[in-house]
């Protein structure tokens, strides 16, 4: 699998949350898959050990790309509900 197709994955299962409506309380209880999770936690094992080849460095780089806008999303979604409580 290329890594473009490994990052749409990534970038997919976000993208179908969003575009299925959200709201603050959804998009703070949003995570990933457990697949998603398995996948991240091995690249990041991996790291630690320097044993990435160049695309999965990029993959994992992109995840964190991705799993920052959502804690920014997450954090705005709590500032939301507590704007409004």
């Amino acid at each position: 699998m290329t890594t473009l197709v490994k990052n749409q994955k990534i970038y997919d299962e976000f993208i179908d949350f969003v575009a299925q409506g959200t709201s603050p309380e959804s998009v703070t209880k949003f995570q990933f898959s457990e697949a998603t999770k398995e996948q991240i936690y091995d690249l990041v094992e991996r790291a630690k050990l320097g044993d990435l080849s160049q695309y999965e460095k990029n993959e994992l780089e992109q995840f964190l790309v991705v799993e920052h806008l959502i804690r920014l999303a997450k954090a705005r979604a709590h500032q939301y509900l507590k704007s409004v409580s």
